[in-house]
């Protein structure tokens, strides 16, 4: 990067955790730092958006899009039905209870054992995702920018330790506001950039047409198939559950709404979030369509991870990657002439000539995809633990190559602050969780408002170092926004059913529930293992089976009951 960049990266990094320190400093007891009733409902929104906008999304979502099209926003499209869903029932039940966390909530409905599992589920499944939001940028800046893996985890880590300990759940929100508007300033500028280096004889609706008739234009997808990770069905059912689990059930979450100076601020701000959510992650994803057509008319790399390949290069099989290059040139070569003549024929509206085209680019793309692949295996033959999923560095590839001086450093910036703002939502509810719900309930339950305040931050450091511990030892597992995603699949659906039959189902008692969510995680771990059934769907079917598990195990126990008496 150039002098210019750092200062940008620097400057940007430095205001923020500078302004967040200064607004909220001095916390004088445990509901300040915790909580901090105190928010608007733009702030609101703008803290669940930045909680979610993790750096894994600005990193591996545009690199999605320009390998598998805009079929990823399916994703998301129950996400506006669970919204709804908890504005109307979770918020105002929290908000009745004036709970800490959503798991203090549980206890009230079931007991204590219940509410237990639930927030050691939680802390087992948010602790393990955190060190992933650390290390994702941590391994992809360090591939890029050549620094050093493990230095970048501790120095993101260490950064959100700053100023999350500094002015706990008020620092976090506050933070999020300016990074927000960093991330989406950016990412948008970017945008600009890119339909600014298409060729000047293409215009932005033809380059649509471009990615389209290439598969790219992928919004909708009705057919059914269990095993597809994105289509309407999984998105709307699946996405709607993960949506409620996540928003209505995780703390990091509940944490950002139960800030809301009223039930009305918090309720706007999950709205609010439901409307802009699926336009925020349309754009970034639109982003990763405009760098797939930039490429269609300037080289890509063979492999977008440089370190990996220049490994290659500089071992015995340097002469198989040396042919396959030249085999991707050549491909190159007639990829750009024949989108060229796609490119008129478009112009021209010759349909025939259109489909003639599309016809020979699949299959130039085809062959393209066999040469990737190809340089894939021979990578592996010269370092076998290689990590030959390269879609996560598709777009910071495209940043250090592609970006005018000073921007570079900007989105750099949007990387870090999507990493800092999503890592200080899940620290702040890490430690508010292990204090309330395990500490404060179990451990030392007597103390003064002092102590807790004091044990909040010390816990808050506690689980900045784990997190940074786990990301110091993970690896890349797939894309890595789904790695997150399935990650999150695995625990949110027996959370989100205990939830449910404390909502809904009022039969179902505190035993039967804790004996139905634990053949839920149980069958879910399973499926995972077993079964080809795709992640999505492990949100609808954990709190079926907690719900139907739980009400059978109720009937079996309210019978023995009555053959007592």
């Amino acid at each position: 990067m150039s002098i210019t960049d750092w200062i940008v990266l620097c400057g940007t990094l430095t205001f923020i955790i500078a302004y967040g320190i200064w607004k909220t400093k001095g916390s004088k007891n445990i509901e300040d730092f915790l909580l901090s009733r105190t928010m608007p409902w733009y702030t609101i929104c703008l803290s669940i958006m930045a909680t979610q906008a993790s750096a894994i999304t600005f990193l591996s979502t545009p690199g999605q899009a320009y390998d598998d099209g805009m079929r990823f926003i399916q994703f998301y499209y129950g996400l506006p039905i669970a919204m709804v869903i908890i504005a109307i029932t979770a918020v105002p039940l929290y908000a009745k209870m004036n709970v800490y966390t959503a798991y203090e909530y549980l206890e009230g409905r079931f007991d204590f054992k219940t509410r237990t599992l639930a927030a050691l589920l939680f802390l087992i499944q948010r602790g393990v995702s955190t060190g992933i939001t650390i290390y994702a940028p941590s391994i992809i800046l360090s591939t890029i920018l050549g620094w050093d893996l493990n230095s970048t985890n501790v120095i993101i880590g260490s950064l959100v330790i700053l100023y999350t300990v500094s002015g706990g759940t008020k620092a976090v929100s506050v933070t999020q506001q300016q990074q927000m508007t960093i991330m989406m300033g950016g990412i948008i500028l970017a945008g600009i950039v890119i339909i600014y280096k298409l060729p000047s004889n293409i215009s932005l609706f033809e380059s649509m047409q471009v990615a389209g008739k290439l598969g790219k234009m992928n919004l909708v997808d009705f057919n059914f198939q269990p095993n597809d990770r994105y289509n309407f069905w999984s998105g709307i059912t699946g996405g709607m559950f993960l949506a409620l689990s996540y928003f209505g059930t995780d703390q990091s979450q509940v944490g950002r709404y139960l800030s809301g100076k009223s039930i009305t601020e918090s309720r706007m701000g999950l709205l609010f979030n439901g409307l802009l959510k699926i336009p925020m992650q349309f754009i970034i994803l639109f982003i990763g369509l405009l760098v797939f057509v930039f490429y269609q008319f300037h080289q890509a790399p063979v492999f977008f991870n440089k370190t990996e390949l220049a490994r290659a290069q500089q071992s015995v099989y340097a002469g198989e990657i040396k042919t396959l290059e030249e085999k991707y040139d050549q491909n190159f070569i007639r990829k750009k002439e024949e989108v060229n003549t796609l490119v008129t024929a478009l112009k021209a509206k010759d349909q025939q000539a259109i489909d003639n085209s599309q016809d020979k680019l699949l299959v130039i793309k085809k062959e393209e995809q066999e040469i990737r692949n190809n340089v894939k295996k021979v990578i592996l033959k010269a370092s076998p633990e290689a990590e030959t999923k390269d879609v996560d560095f598709v777009f910071i590839t495209f940043i250090m190559t592609q970006m005018p001086h000073g921007l570079v450093g900007l989105l750099i910036a949007v990387i870090l602050c999507a990493a800092m703002s999503s890592t200080a939502s899940a620290l702040n509810a890490l430690a508010s969780t292990t204090c309330v719900d395990i500490y404060k309930r179990s451990i030392n339950p007597h103390a003064s408002e002092r102590h807790y305040l004091k044990a909040s931050r010390v816990l808050t450091v506690v689980w900045g170092l784990l997190t940074i511990l786990f990301a110091l030892f993970a690896s890349l597992v797939d894309n890595l926004i789904q790695a997150v995603n399935i990650l999150g699949s695995l625990f949110y659906g027996t959370i989100l059913g205990i939830f449910l039959c404390a909502f809904y189902f009022k039969y179902i008692k505190s035993n039967a529930v804790f004996i139905a969510a634990l053949i839920a995680q149980i069958s879910i771990f399973l499926l995972y293992f077993y079964s080809d059934i795709a992640f999505l769907w492990y949100n609808l079917i954990g709190p079926i089976i907690v719900i139907v598990a739980g009400y059978i195990v109720q009937l079996i126990l309210t019978g023995r009951e009555q053959t007592k008496i």
